[in-house]
């Protein structure tokens, strides 16, 4: 595509590279503040990896599924001037997920404590509910312990953590420093199918519960606080947040790839797009994996922006399915988890860059959980784990990913009319050509280790003017931590500039409407 940048004073000026929920959340919020802002999107419509394959039924996500950490959201639109509800219809689910196990035992999680403590007694006996409420309240308190000093700082300090933990006895005690989450887990419950299925929460964040710190318990916490469903699907909150940022006069281009982000004496100086556009801007945030930074891949003037990240581990990769089909056995709700016998065996298997015959399956059913009764057709998002390709030992033909999936499935009695086709499957290679040298990693670096979340890029970097956002910056991966990720992208941004900048109102000038973007190439 061919642009031309308008002549705006070039240090109010903001390239946003990228349209994931974290360049959307700095976007918005830059615009808010009357800086002049433009959002360059490779791909047709904005998301990232918030976004959709067609189907006979509509649109289905390939990516999150469900609005957890819901006052994140609540914020954002509150410093945008709108309601949350105004813009999104949002489903609260009581029903959290249904999970199955090979053994035909099942079992509902909700988000009342009291119907887990039925659930569960039920399921496994009164000991069993008792250990879950002693786990409930780890997660808890461990949630509201490292929220504010970790979740919320945008530049989280190692020795402030220490001193706020040590202020905390209980805290520390909470947060089991020598364990790993699965050594936490076995310690927390008697019944391994519940071990098991809390252990699962480490592939939120593209970890293994046998290496990623005790901590991570924290996440079933941000889940028990509420889920909601996006009505029409996730991509409509990307949607609404870029139709606001082009409200508070934002400009969105589509097609665009940028070719390089372009310094002079270590500082930003704008973008060059593949057609040889060039862009000037003193402010560019990188919304895509830091990764592309470390590499060269946006220029030899960047590459230091994100030290360390070019040798890092990285996090999982997964096999998606998303297709529209007619469902047939176990009564499924929104989320689903089909759990194989022992979880170990497929968690060696990805460390390997293996995948196991018989793999644990999430589903989403996204017709399900709404008011109204699903249709007959019915849209559906199948993921399993899967190596990134950096590890990966060799890459899997359709046929067997399919054989994989739906054969296990159909141990569980579940099957799908008609089976989906090749382009509703999209594998660890069709995630790196969707996001440049991620090598498929679907979050960033690898959560495992104590020191993992320290060793994520922040917003701020060695070179002037650039900004990272994105699930591959801290705070981390997930819908809620890539959105405060572009938050603290904002204010690192506006804190350079004159104070009356700050998030002020200003008028609602134009730009482009995301709700039905423009051809690829178009402006």
């Amino acid at each position: 595509m061919t642009m031309q940048a308008p002549p705006v004073e070039t240090a109010r000026r903001v390239l946003v590279v990228g349209a994931g929920i974290g360049g959307l959340a700095c976007a918005a919020r830059l615009a808010r503040a009357g800086m002049d802002v433009t959002v360059l999107e490779r791909q047709a419509a904005p998301g990232g990896k918030m976004r959709t394959l067609p189907s006979a039924a509509g649109p289905v996500d390939t990516g999150p599924t469900v609005l957890t950490m819901r006052p994140v959201f609540d914020q954002l639109f509150t410093d945008l001037g709108a309601r949350l509800d105004d813009h999104l219809d949002l489903i609260r689910q009581p029903l959290l997920a249904r999970h199955f196990w090979p053994d035909g035992s099942q079992l509902d999680l909700f988000d009342d404590a009291t119907a887990n403590h039925d659930a569960i007694t039920a399921f496994s006996g009164l000991k069993s509910a008792r250990q879950f409420t002693e786990f409930s309240a780890r997660a808890r308190d461990l949630f509201d312990g490292f929220d504010a000093p970790m979740m919320q700082a945008p530049a989280p300090s190692l020795p402030r953590l220490v001193g706020h933990v040590a202020a905390n006895p209980t805290l520390l005690r909470r947060m089991a420093p020598l364990s790993t989450l699965a050594q936490l887990l076995t310690r927390s419950f008697d019944d391994p199918r519940l071990a098991q299925l809390f252990g699962r929460y480490a592939t939120y964040v593209g970890g293994s519960p046998y290496q990623v710190p005790a901590l991570l318990a924290l996440i079933w916490q941000a889940e028990a606080a509420g889920v909601w469903v996006v009505r029409g699907g996730m991509h409509r909150l990307a949607a609404a947040i870029a139709d606001l940022a082009c409200a508070h006069g934002a400009s969105f281009h589509y097609g665009a790839h940028v070719d390089r982000i372009t310094t002079d004496a270590g500082r930003v100086t704008g973008v060059t797009l593949r057609d040889g556009t060039a862009l000037p801007a003193q402010h560019v945030v990188f919304n895509g994996d830091p990764r592309a930074l470390a590499t060269g891949a946006m220029g030899d003037g960047v590459a230091r922006a994100a030290p360390g990240v070019a040798r890092a581990a990285r996090s999982l990769s997964a096999e998606v399915w998303a297709f529209a089909a007619r469902a047939h056995g176990p009564d499924l709700a929104h989320h689903n988890v089909f759990f194989r016998a022992d979880p170990k065996p497929e968690f060696d298997a990805l460390a390997r860059g293996d995948r196991v015959v018989d793999p644990t399956l999430y589903i989403c059913a996204m017709d399900r959980g709404l008011p109204e009764a699903p249709p007959p057709l019915e849209r559906f998002e199948i993921i399993a784990n899967a190596p990134p390709l950096d590890g990966l030992r060799a890459q899997e033909e359709f046929s067997r990913c399919q054989t994989r999936t739906f054969r296990t499935l159909a141990r569980f009695g579940l099957r799908f009319d008609p089976e989906p086709e090749t382009t509703a499957l999209t594998t660890p290679s069709g995630f790196d050509r969707l996001f440049p040298e991620s090598t498929g990693s679907l979050y960033g670096q690898s959560p495992h280790g104590t020191m993992a979340a320290f060793q994520r890029p922040q917003a701020t970097t060695p070179i002037k003017g650039l900004f990272l956002a994105g699930g591959g910056v801290h705070p981390g991966a997930g819908v809620p931590m890539a959105t405060l990720s572009g938050r603290h992208a904002a204010e690192a941004i506006l804190t350079g500039r004159t104070s009356t900048l700050r998030f002020r109102p200003t008028a609602m000038r134009g730009g482009i409407s995301t709700g039905s973007p423009p051809p690829a190439g178009a402006p």
